[in-house]
């Protein structure tokens, strides 16, 4: 389970995790009922950012702690944004053609403009949270959003007969996952009450939602509409929270 726990942060943060030794396809399949724990990881360490630049302009603030978000995650996810933009406008429709260009390295208009977009929404949201010192927002996001990636491998077909992702959904054990899921939606109530309950509403109402989208596209999901899940759930998150707290500001 260790092994699985360091699998998981080596993927998603770009903190200094070194394996000496090969995983297994099992131990990879198990590192998904460590991602809410990597989501607060990165959350964490965010929020004792945020404590060390106390008394810092708020623009700079935000900014910094954007900087400091996509470096922890290696603008893994905004990858996966990017290709996935690409391939939803440039597919017209098509599966098989929207699965091609995903598998393109390069990066078209509409994946520059999503980039783009996502993160001038995450700097105005974070802006106006570390004004009304919100940080529980900043803890919730990447974990809830973490916490969606078990699940769309548990209720989605992958699309992909090869690669990492499919490794992921064919040694995913099931049982854990939905106790991992379940628990830690349970303990996010538990510690934050209903005054966040519109946060987990948001975010399971875009999983929802770009799940419906991919089945209708693809018929399942690949590694990058996971990513461009992670990014637009914790962008949904913020702004549902900046939103609720700027009417109290």
């Amino acid at each position: 389970m260790i092994k699985s726990f360091l699998i998981a942060l080596q993927f998603l943060t770009r903190l200094p995790v070194r394996l000496t030794t090969q995983h297994s396809e099992k131990e990879l399949g198990y590192s998904l009922l460590f991602y809410p724990l990597a989501g607060l990881i990165i959350g964490s360490i965010l929020i004792a950012l945020g404590c060390l630049l106390n008394g810092t302009p708020p623009l700079v603030m935000a900014a910094l702690l954007l900087t400091a978000w996509i470096f922890l995650t290696g603008g893994l996810h905004l990858d996966g944004l990017a290709d996935s933009a690409d391939a939803w406008i440039g597919g017209m429709g098509d599966r098989t053609k929207t699965l091609a260009i995903m598998k393109d390295p390069n990066c078209g208009p509409a994946g520059v403009a999503a980039i783009v977009l996502i993160i001038l929404l995450k700097f105005v949201t974070l802006h106006t949270l570390v004004t009304s010192n919100e940080w529980i927002t900043l803890l919730l996001a990447p974990i809830l959003a973490r916490t969606l990636l078990p699940l769309l491998f548990l209720t989605t077909p992958y699309v992909r007969s090869n690669g990492l992702g499919a490794s992921l959904a064919a040694y995913q054990p099931r049982r854990w996952s939905i106790l991992t899921i379940v628990v830690t939606f349970v303990l996010i109530f538990l510690f934050t009450g209903i005054h966040y309950l519109s946060l987990t509403l948001a975010a399971i109402t875009i999983f929802l939602f770009l799940r419906y989208l991919m089945l209708q596209r693809i018929d399942g999901t690949t590694g990058d509409t996971a990513g461009a899940l992670v990014e637009i759930t914790e962008t949904a998150m913020l702004l549902t929270s900046a939103i609720t707290f700027s009417k109290f500001l």
